[in-house]
Order: structure tokens, then C-alpha cells, then sequence
């Protein structure tokens, strides 16, 4: 049984693609002695012609992919496209940097741990890129003894 020009016009009205259009298998007869869009619109309105919801995309792999890189899986070096300094600029590397030692500067000078002077001086060491990490930082304050007494 053809039913191109019904379900073409079906397709028409309910604003679809012709694929999805469902017809009832039952009343495939009924569906192919319609000839006009009224006709349609009537088994329409029946239930004899529906449009079939859109299928969508399922993100359960993209979501399973994303929770195993937050802990650091598949990102090897077989999977690295970038350069070095393409995936992570050396400024937002920087800033990253600079913003965490000065964070714990700010913080150990409010809780009265360093002095202002000493707060200054490592600030501006800090600035000319002396020390490499927050750990760094601490391990510098702790040899050359600037703990406030």
C-alpha cells in the first residue's frame, strides 16, 4: 500500500519531516482512501496519525567520559592535540601562580605572621617570579626565619 502523498501531506501539517510521521498499522486502509489535507487533519485529530517525538542524543558516554578526566584518565599523550603553552598559557599559568602567593601573603600578614616590611619584600619577590609555588613561598619564609616574633 503507497501512502507517499499521505503521509507528504501529513508531514505538511503536523510541521515534520515524512519520517516522522506514524501511521496506525491497524487502519492503514482507512489512511490511504484520504486524498485531501482535510482528511488528513480528521485522522489527525483521531490518533490514527501522529508525529513521532525528535530523538534526541544520548550524553550518558559524554557524561561517563567527563567524570573519568576530572580524575585525570584519557588524557594521555595519545590524546593531546595542542601544544604545551596551547593548553594551558604560560599567562593564565602565571596568573594562577601569582594570585595563590599573594593570597597566602595577604593571609599571613592579616593573622600578623610577617611584619609589613617582609610582607613588601616578598610581594615584590614574588612579582620578579622568585618563587615557584605557595610551598615555595612558605619554605623561604621558614630558612631565612621572617616568622614574626
Amino acid at each position: 500500500m503507497n501512502l507517499r502523498s499521505q503521509r507528504r501531506m501529513a508531514a505538511d501539517i503536523l510541521k515534520c519531516g515524512v519520517h516522522r510521521v506514524w501511521i496506525d498499522p491497524e487502519r492503514m486502509d482507512e489512511v490511504a482512501r484520504a486524498q485531501t489535507k482535510d482528511d488528513i487533519r480528521r485522522l489527525i485529530k483521531e490518533g490514527v496519525i501522529r508525529k513521532k517525538p525528535i530523538k534526541g542524543q544520548s550524553r550518558v558516554r559524554a557524561r561517563k567520559r567527563h567524570e573519568q578526566r576530572k580524575k585525570g584518565r584519557q588524557r594521555g599523550p595519545g590524546r593531546r592535540k595542542g601544544a604545551k603553552g596551547a593548553r594551558m598559557p604560560r599567562k593564565r599559568q602565571w596568573i594562577q601562580r601569582i594570585r595563590a602567593i599573594r593570597r597566602e601573603l595577604r593571609r599571613l600578614r592579616d593573622e600578623g605572621k610577617i611584619d609589613r616590611s617582609t610582607y613588601r619584600k616578598l610581594y615584590m619577590m614574588a612579582k620578579g617570579g622568585y618563587f615557584r609555588d605557595r610551598s615555595h613561598l612558605l619554605m623561604y619564609i621558614e630558612e631565612h626565619d621572617l616568622w614574626k616574633k
